[in-house]
C-alpha cells in the first residue's frame, strides 16, 4: 500500500482558522516530550518558558519590545506572500534599515534636534525599501528567482554592517570594541513605561498594522495583489501587471523591515553593533503564516513568537538549558503549521501498489 495526497474539493473554513491553534498545541505537546527526554520536569519547564517571563511589568515590556520587529517584518511579508511573491530577505532589509537610520544618527551626532528621530525612521524605511527593490528588479528584468536573491542579499547586508562597525563607524572612544557611538537622546525612541524598556516603536508597529489592513482590504492596489496571488490567470486577463505586484510587494515589505531595523537600534540597542537582530526577519516568515497572512492574526502570532525568545532566555537562566531551545520551538511551530496546512488542503489516501493491484 502507498500513501498519496489527494486534493480536497473544498477546504474547511473552520479548519483554516483552527490550524494555528492546532500547531501551537502540538508544539507544546512535543515540548513536554523533549523536556522529559532531557530529564527536566516538563511542567516546570513549560511554566518557565511560557509564563515566568510575563510575571513582571518589566517582562511584559520586553515581550512587547521583541514582538515589535517581528510584527513589522511579518506584516510587510504578508503583503508579498498574498501576491505569491516570496521575499525571504527581510533580515537583510532590517539590517540595511538599521544601517541607514543609524547612519543618520551618527552623521548628526552632536548637532541633534527634535527632527532627528523622524529623519532616522524615514532613512531606515528608505534603506529597507531600496534593499528590497533589488531582488524585485532582478525578478522583473531577468526573471531571477526572488527567493535566492533576497536571501543572498541578507548576508551582504550583514557583512556590510560588520565592516562599518569594525571600521569607519567604530566608536573612537569605545576601547576598540566593534560598535558605533551611543545615540544621543534625540536619536532614541521615547520610553513609554518608567522602569522598563518599552518604547514608542510598539505604537508605531500597531499603527502600521492598521494601515496595512486598510491597504489590503480597502484599496484597489491591495485587491490587485490578492487577485495576483489567488488567481494569476484572472489577474493577467484583467490586465493587472505581475511585475507591478512584485515591485509593490518588495517595496512594502522592505520598507517595513527597514522600519523594524531602525526601531530596534533606536529603541532597544541605542547604537549599531555587529548583530542587531537575533533572526527576527527569518522568524517573521513563521509569524506571517501562523497569523494566516492577516494583519490582526499576525499581531497574535508575533506575541507568541516573541514569548519564545523570552522563554529561551528564561530557560537558560533558570534551568541551565541552552538558548537553542528557542530555535527548536520555532522549528517545531513551523513544522506543525506547514503540516496542518497540508492536511487542510489535501487528504491522505491509501492506494494499492501495482503488484497488489
Amino acid at each position: 500500500m502507498l500513501l498519496r495526497l489527494e486534493p480536497r474539493q473544498t477546504s474547511s473554513k473552520w479548519m483554516q482558522y483552527a490550524t494555528p491553534l492546532i500547531a501551537a498545541a502540538l508544539t507544546v505537546i512535543t515540548g513536554v516530550i523533549l523536556f522529559t527526554a532531557l530529564g527536566r520536569d516538563p511542567f516546570l519547564a513549560l511554566y518557565t518558558f511560557f509564563v515566568r517571563p510575563l510575571t513582571s511589568v518589566y517582562g511584559i515590556g520586553e515581550w512587547a519590545i521583541k514582538a515589535t520587529p517581528l510584527l513589522l517584518c511579518a506584516v510587510g511579508l504578508s503583503v508579498g506572500f498574498r501576491g505569491n511573491v516570496w521575499n525571504i530577505g527581510a533580515e537583510g532589509q532590517l539590517t540595511m534599515g538599521a544601517i541607514c537610520g543609524g547612519g543618520v544618527a551618527l552623521a548628526f551626532w552632536g548637532n541633534e534636534g527634535i527632527w532627528l528621530l523622524p529623519l532616522m525612521l524615514i532613512a531606515g524605511a528608505a534603506g529597507g525599501l531600496a534593499w528590497g527593490a533589488i531582488p524585485a528588479i532582478l525578478k522583473n528584468r531577468f526573471n531571477a528567482n526572488e527567493i535566492l536573491t533576497s536571501l543572498m542579499l541578507t548576508y551582504v547586508a550583514i557583512q556590510f554592517l560588520g565592516y562599518l562597525v569594525h571600521g569607519p563607524w567604530r566608536d573612537p572612544d569605545g576601547f576598540n570594541f566593534p560598535e558605533t557611538r551611543l545615540f544621543n537622546d534625540y536619536g532614541l525612541m521615547p520610553v513609554l513605561v518608567e522602569g522598563t524598556r518599552l518604547h514608542a516603536g510598539v505604537i508605531l508597529a500597531v499603527i502600521v498594522t492598521i494601515i496595512v489592513w486598510i491597504f489590503m482590504s480597502r484599496t484597489f492596489q491591495g485587491f490587485k495583489v490578492q487577485v495576483a496571488g489567488q488567481a494569476p490567470a484572472a489577474a493577467a486577463y484583467a490586465g493587472y501587471s505581475q511585475k507591478g505586484v512584485v515591485l509593490l510587494s518588495f517595496l512594502v515589505s522592505g520598507a517595513l523591515a527597514g522600519l523594524a531595523g531602525i526601531s530596534e537600534v533606536s529603541g532597544t540597542i541605542g547604537q549599531l553593533q555587529p548583530v542587531v537582530s537575533p533572526g527576527y526577519g527569518f522568524a517573521a516568515i513563521i509569524v506571517a503564516f501562523l497569523g494566516r497572512l492577516h494583519p490582526f492574526g499576525i499581531v497574535l502570532a508575533s506575541l507568541l513568537m516573541s514569548l519564545m525568545y523570552l522563554g529561551g532566555e528564561s530557560l537558560q537562566i533558570n534551568l541551565n538549558l541552552p538558548l537553542a531551545v528557542t530555535g527548536v520551538f520555532q522549528g517545531l511551530l513551523l513544522f506543525f503549521v506547514l503540516g496542518s496546512e497540508v492536511l487542510v488542503r489535501y487528504r491522505i489516501k491509501l492506494t494499492a501498489t501495482p503488484k497488489e493491484a
